[in-house]
């Protein structure tokens, strides 16, 4: 190695090294945002969920009798028109402990989830990679069920109902 080729090689190291730690930084930034991320206050205010609770208090229970099911419109293994009920909550995947098993090559393992509070039914994407999809939109956080809603894991779909 010649003189002069000494300082670039010197110089590449070093921002390699400086390339390294961005990334490394980038990494912990990520992971320390994931883990102070609270799932319903992406949807509801603290405010929201006491003034929501007190409403359910003083209503009648809307969801009395109400049974909230999806249906299958395409999944592999699955025939269309096929009801599973979802109770209070369900998680959907491909894990054979998921509450709802799915087929698919492209869901993850415990791949989203559907819960109740007060009286409306949520669904939140568990962190997968491909993502779970409402009325055709990506979850960016949880997400309130409506009627005739369309839930797509991959290639498999459901529509909720009640």
């Amino acid at each position: 190695m010649t003189p002069v080729d000494e300082p670039v090689a010197v110089s590449l190291k070093f921002g390699f090294l400086a390339v390294l730690y961005l990334f490394l930084l980038f990494v912990a930034r990520s992971a320390l945002r994931d883990l102070r991320r609270n799932p319903i206050a992406d949807v509801l205010d603290p405010d929201q969920i006491e003034a929501e609770d007190r409403r359910a208090a003083a209503a009648p229970d809307l969801r009395a009798g109400v049974d909230p099911s999806l249906v299958v419109v395409s999944a592999m293994g699955h025939e269309p028109g096929t009801v599973l009920p979802i109770g209070e909550g369900a998680t959907i995947g491909r894990s054979p402990a998921a509450d709802i098993t799915i087929d698919d090559a492209f869901a993850s393992s415990v791949h989203a989830r559907i819960l109740s509070r007060g009286q409306f039914m949520y669904i939140e994407d568990m962190g997968s990679t491909n993502g779970t999809y409402l009325n055709g939109r990506r979850l960016r956080g949880p997400a309130r069920l409506n009627l005739e809603d369309s839930v797509r894991i991959g290639d498999t779909e459901y529509r909720y109902e009640e």
